[in-house]
């Protein structure tokens, strides 16, 4: 296969990573590697409510802080967090938008 899935430790799912330009694999390649990214954009919306929950725990550990140094800790947290859910969902929609190419 023309494609690797690695796993990205900071969104937590596999990723491909392509050898090729998409147009330049046969269809039988890039119906494999759909089918295979789809395994794996499953798991995208787990993630993010896994990560929502994360978020939910320190904006309450926030909320009660009282010291400036750990609130600006938590928030940054948080904001790192929100970006991670970001990413995660340009992931999720990308899988919308490719398809396999019929010569």
């Amino acid at each position: 296969m023309n494609v690797e899935f690695t796993f990205n430790t900071r969104l937590g799912i596999n990723l491909p990573d392509l050898n090729k330009k998409w147009e330049d694999l046969d269809i039988t390649a890039q119906g494999d590697i759909l089918a295979k990214w789809e395994q794996y954009r499953g798991n995208i919306p787990d993630r993010i409510k896994d990560i929502e929950m994360q978020i939910n725990d320190l904006q309450d550990q926030l909320y009660r802080e009282s010291n400036f140094t750990r609130s600006c800790e938590l928030n940054s947290d948080i904001a790192e967090l929100a970006s991670i859910i970001n990413d995660l969902w340009i992931w999720y929609r990308t899988g919308d938008e490719v398809q396999v190419s019929h010569f």
